[in-house]
């Protein structure tokens, strides 16, 4: 599947998810901005997809991105951010959702595991709640929060002034 293909819609990927479950594969869901991917984002994705057969990533919308992260965010528009994410070898499926919160996709998608970054704890996780409703588990993936796209956006600033 090529890269672009990996890209589609929530009832798209609800559907292509009812047959992974009746062939008895289990999906993983991740999400995030991914503005600036750096390494922290990759291992954060790697080892959220060694948790399950199929990784789904939900990649926040420049309009939900500028509401979490502010008004000058996201640097990278969200249709290259899901290009960049849905490239790596690691991601089977890429959703790019308006939403505050991934609630709706959980519901739509019921995935196995909900995994997020090293800043959560697998009880910390705010959607956990929902994802134990029906029975599915959160984890947790990734090294240590040593990598941050406003860092690198600093740094990135710094170097091109001088």
């Amino acid at each position: 599947m090529s890269t672009l293909e990996k890209i589609q819609s929530l009832e798209q990927v609800a559907q292509t998810r009812a047959r992974w479950k009746a062939e008895g594969r289990t999906v993983a869901l991740a999400n995030g901005v991914f503005d600036l991917l750096h390494v922290g984002h990759v291992r954060y994705l790697e080892g959220a997809r060694e948790l399950a057969d199929v990784l789904v990533v939900a990649v926040n919308s420049d309009a939900s991105t500028r509401a979490y992260k502010g008004p000058g965010r996201p640097h990278i528009p969200e249709g290259e951010r899901a290009e960049l994410v849905a490239a790596l070898a690691c991601t089977d499926r890429v959703i790019v959702f308006d939403e505050p919160n991934v609630r709706g996709i959980i519901r739509a998608l019921k995935p196995d595991v909900h995994v997020k970054g090293t800043d959560y704890t697998p009880d910390s996780i705010p959607e956990g709640d929902e994802v134990r409703a029906y029975g599915g588990r959160t984890a947790v993936s990734g090294d240590p929060k040593n990598h941050s796209t406003t860092e690198l956006a600093r740094r990135l600033g710094r170097e091109s002034a001088k």
